[in-house]
């Protein structure tokens, strides 16, 4: 080994959670490297070619809110854009697009080369341990040494990477890339504790090989909304997808070889991902359902390759020819990339504190599926705050927890590391219970502050900001002075919407609570309301039209803060507190949990367990309030 070089952050992974590392510690000041097996590999999107969906969107959204890359890219790669749920409650609407996979993956190389403070490098890290000064070394296969001072994790699905489909099985990274096959050793070495994973992609397909004539055409949402609150240009859909469904033939080949599946014939080990199975695990599953739904999508513009969403297998390359070509529209289907499995290393995250720094390791972090996570936009929100957190470390500052009831990058990271993982982890609205308060249309409230006050987001953005959520108080102040006449012409539209009509004045506020009423159907009754983004309307309209509920929501949330506000000494042996039940002794020790709040959601410790710590904490004096960003940014006292 040769000693080449010395990084305040070395990052090991140029995935989705690499990229975010890296970009948030070099412009927090760090001299940084990030290194990647492939240089062409950089920000690739291995399975499907697009950004955000359900819960998804919201992490971009919150990603971007503290000055984040993921969303303005995915905008500038935008083929088509949705906008899921809208039929549903505004908690759980979520933006997704279909993107340009190559051209995402160029632009997000090209903001690394060109991030000062930032080097790039192809090269993959062999071997890592730790100086007796405390540093980190990273080696790379050529024999080259690099000196951290910390280092971040974001191997993604190379680690130890294994590609299976049907009988064939051979080691491999995403796409035929290489895997990370020397690194899982010395992390043991270090005292992870890894386990095996898999994922899997569906094929790639020939466009024209599919007859659009009998498919069903999906359409984008117009107007296009940007992920970004950076984004100012319009954004326009570039491409339509397509919509087909499996059959009873389909379902009788699959059964008819499901003994030739991997997954079924016991070769792969690593537990799949429960919210995304296989196309087979989904026959297997649902076994009364004679059709599935697949949704047909571009990969890109200047590429004839589709990608079958819904469809992923690891089904021999004979079988996914034949059971493809069952579905109607694609009879003459020809692939072009088969579908695959993957399995790979990753590490149980409950040996992670929330700050994603190892608790027996000061320096090191995981991040995205290293941490036992699935899909691009949970890798990047832990990239972000991983970068972050190794960042503070080198300056000497305070590590940042985002709790729980702040975003959805905080409740993510919340679980992983409070109730660990038992298969690859998929952020959904549903993990949150304060999911009313945390939704997208509001993360640059809950987080632009933080991002500001972290110095990821500059003083022209924050101010930005600031007229944002001045026009939204001046609104919210009109529509609760505002009078309405009962004309003929309110009258009119209220009975067109099915609602009451009124005989006396009503204040513009009342009738907005109404849910068959919004703006757009009041405008030509409200005259005077002045030119201001829709997005500020949007958000003025859900806090009306909640209000009871967010105000019950924000009460729980006060409630927990107080909890997380109880601070757990570090490093404090639970077997010596009295009470304790055996059970919540082995977990308490195992997490170490930072606060009452967070000991209170693990696995095993019961609120009587949480009592009995209470009362202790009383006892010894030892209660503290941790430090609580505020909306506008700056710690609670």
């Amino acid at each position: 080994m040769y000693q080449a070089d010395q990084y305040d952050v070395i990052v090991i992974g140029a995935g989705h959670a690499g990229i975010e590392a890296a970009l948030a510690a070099a412009r927090l000041g760090c001299r940084t490297v990030i290194f990647t097996i492939n240089m062409d590999s950089v920000g690739n999107c291995p399975c499907n070619p697009s950004i955000g969906g359900t819960a998804k969107g919201h992490l971009v959204r919150e990603i971007d809110a503290l000055g984040g890359e993921m969303g303005k890219t995915a905008d500038a790669c935008t083929l088509q854009s949705r906008m899921l749920n809208l039929g549903k409650g505004p908690a759980v609407h979520s933006l997704r697009a279909q993107i340009d996979r190559r051209e995402y993956s160029k632009m997000m190389k090209h903001k690394l080369e060109t991030q000062p403070n930032l080097q790039l490098k192809q090269g993959e890290i062999v071997d890592l341990y730790r100086n007796e000064d405390g540093t980190w070394q990273a080696v790379t296969r050529m024999g080259a040494g690099y000196t951290g001072k910390t280092v971040i994790l974001a191997t993604g699905t190379y680690l130890s990477g294994r590609i299976y489909v049907g009988e064939v099985s051979y080691d491999s990274g995403p796409d035929g890339l290489f895997p990370a096959a020397f690194l899982t050793e010395p992390l043991k070495k270090l005292g992870l504790h890894l386990r095996r994973f898999k994922t899997g992609t569906p094929a790639r397909v020939l466009r024209s090989s599919i007859d659009f004539s009998n498919l069903e055409v999906q359409k984008g949402d117009e107007p296009v909304v940007p992920f970004s609150y950076e984004t100012d240009e319009p954004l326009a859909n570039k491409e339509v997808c397509h919509i087909a469904w499996s059959n009873s033939q389909t379902k009788k080949i699959i059964l008819e070889n499901i003994h030739r599946s991997p997954l079924y014939g016991g070769k792969i080990e690593g537990v799949g991902p429960r919210y995304c199975p296989s196309f087979e695990d989904k026959i297997m599953r649902f076994a009364d359902k004679e059709r599935h739904q697949i949704f047909i999508e571009p990969c890109g513009l200047d590429t004839e390759e589709l990608y079958l969403q819904g469809m992923s297998s690891s089904l021999p390359e004979d079988v996914q020819i034949a059971f493809y070509r069952t579905i109607k529209g694609m009879e003459q289907v020809e692939i072009m990339r088969c579908a695959y499995a993957i399995e790979y290393d990753c590490v149980d995250p409950l040996q992670l504190d929330a700050t994603l720094e190892f608790q027996d390791l000061p320096g090191l972090y995981g991040a995205g599926q290293f941490n036992g996570s699935s899909g691009y936009e949970e890798a990047a929100a832990q990239g972000l705050l991983a970068g972050i957190n190794a960042a503070r470390r080198v300056a000497g500052k305070d590590q940042i927890v985002l709790d729980r009831a702040g975003s959805y990058i905080g409740t993510l990271v919340d679980d992983l590391v409070t109730k660990g993982v038992t298969d690859p982890y998929r952020m959904m609205t549903s993990r949150s219970e304060y999911r009313l308060v945390l939704r997208q249309d509001n993360a640059d409230e809950r987080l632009t502050a933080i991002g500001h006050d972290l110095g990821l987001i500059d003083e022209e953005r924050f101010a930005r900001f600031q007229i944002k959520q001045a026009q939204k108080e001046e609104e919210l102040r009109r529509v609760a002075k505002k009078v309405l006449s009962p004309t003929e012409e309110l009258n009119r539209i209220l009975v067109s919407r099915g609602t009451t009509p009124v005989t006396t004045g009503v204040r513009m506020i009342d009738l907005l609570r109404r849910p068959e009423l919004n703006y757009q159907v009041l405008s030509p009754v409200d005259t005077d309301r002045p030119e201001i983004p829709d997005a500020v309307l949007e958000n003025v309209e859900i806090e009306i039209k909640y209000e009871g509920y967010i105000k019950r929501q924000k009460a729980d949330i006060a409630e927990m803060r107080r909890l997380e506000q109880k601070l757990l000494p570090k490093g404090f042996d639970y077997q010596t507190v009295t009470g304790l039940r055996l059970e919540a002794q082995e977990k308490l020790q195992k997490i170490r949990p930072l606060n009452i709040g967070q000991a209170s959601r693990i696995s095993g410790v019961s609120p009587a367990d949480i009592s009995v710590l209470l009362i202790w904490l009383t006892r010894q004096g030892e209660e503290e309030e941790t430090p609580v960003h505020d909306k506008d940014g700056t710690k609670a006292d």
